[in-house]
């Protein structure tokens, strides 16, 4: 006895006494749109009847054909008719949808700009208050009137670098967020030496040269050797400059400069010249010549420094080749004083730039013959 099951019928019979096309078309009438589109063929249905029947009384006589043809013309625009403004209050309806949507997606945008907003000065508050605890862990020695800040950097500066700090930790590039933390670390770090009040780093640091100048509230004192190298020829001697003038013209700083010269060969148009126009940005230029001062003088220190309102200097060091190697900060009251007798020494015994001038006019006739010593 065969054990296979009986195929059985993908659709179910239809009961006794329907028609099996009933439920095709009542699946069409299930489908949506199925009862508009009813409506407008028998809306369209009604309009050709009509017409149907105008054509009939106004042309009794006419062809039946051709009132039919009027007829189902009629029918036919009706039905058109309908279709179209139902498009447009389709349209009209879909342009809602769109504006609904996109007012509810406005608001879910500003919600969340909100929210990260909120997050963001959480952040920066968290960022601020991690940035004071480690400038205390790190200067917990530092003297008061050595490195006190002013009260209103305390106020406005700190959150303004912590705002700067937390935007630059925002969401970028991972080289960026790296480069941040090692400045951060290197700044720290001259920062810690500072609580024994010097400071060093390799090479020639232009920018604690123009920020201390900047910084200057009372008088600038500088000692130049460099009159035979390219540094007053430089973009950053351009920019040190333009810092001096600032602060002379903003607030009066008094700026001083000895040129210190090893050898009478340096007198020439070339150093006069390089004289003449930092005397026009108001900066007080005076020149001595090593070998022709009093032997009292000729001993001491002969490299490049600057004192910055008689309480710190930036000094560069050389090297046998006369390569400057490492720049120097030093608040150390002795050394600062030291520094400032040694610039009043050379001071007073320079030559200003009239009496350069005329020097270096004699150099040139060979007629120079007053002996300083």
């Amino acid at each position: 006895m065969s054990t296979a099951q009986t195929p059985q019928p993908q659709d179910p019979a239809p009961p006794p006494g329907r028609r099996p096309g009933a439920a095709s078309r009542a699946r069409w009438r299930n489908r949506p749109g199925a009862d508009l589109w009813a409506r407008r063929l028998a809306a369209g249905l009604v309009v050709g009847v009509l017409a149907w029947g105008v054509a009939a009384l106004l042309g009794p006589g006419e062809a039946v054909l051709r009132q039919f043809t009027a007829a189902l013309l009629c029918a036919a625009a009706a039905v058109a008719v309908q279709h179209v403004l139902a498009l447009d209050r389709r349209v009209r309806e879909q342009d809602r949808r769109t504006r609904q949507a996109l007012a509810e997606t406005a608001s879910t945008v500003q919600d969340l700009l909100r929210n990260q907003q909120d997050e963001l000065r959480t952040g920066l508050a968290r960022a601020t208050d991690d940035l004071r605890e480690l400038v205390d862990d790190r200067l917990p020695e530092v003297r008061a009137d050595a490195l006190r800040l002013p009260e209103r950097t305390d106020a406005d500066g700190v959150p303004d670098l912590a705002h700067s700090f937390a935007e630059v930790l925002a969401p970028g590039p991972a080289i960026l967020g790296t480069f941040v933390r090692m400045e951060m670390k290197r700044v720290v770090g001259h920062l810690s030496d500072l609580t024994n009040l010097t400071a060093e780093c390799p090479g020639e640091n232009h920018d604690w040269m123009l920020t201390l100048t900047r910084a200057a509230q009372h008088s600038i004192c500088a000692i130049s050797t460099s009159v035979d190298r390219e540094f007053w020829n430089s973009e950053p001697a351009s920019r040190y400059l333009q810092a001096q003038r600032e602060v002379i013209e903003e607030r009066g700083l008094p700026v001083r400069r000895l040129f210190l010269l090893q050898s009478a060969r340096e007198l020439n148009d070339r150093l006069l010249r390089l004289c003449d126009e930092q005397e026009l940005l108001r900066i007080e230029v005076r020149v001595a010549v090593l070998p022709e001062l009093p032997p009292h003088l000729q001993r001491g220190t002969t490299d490049d420094f600057i004192v910055y309102d008689e309480e710190v200097t930036f000094e560069i060091e050389q090297d046998l080749r006369e390569v400057n190697v490492r720049t120097r900060l030093d608040a150390r009251q002795d050394h600062v004083q030291d520094r400032m007798k040694r610039f009043r020494e050379l001071w007073d015994v320079g030559m200003s730039v009239r009496e350069l001038e005329v020097r270096v006019d004699d150099e040139e006739d060979s007629t120079w013959m007053v002996d300083r010593g």
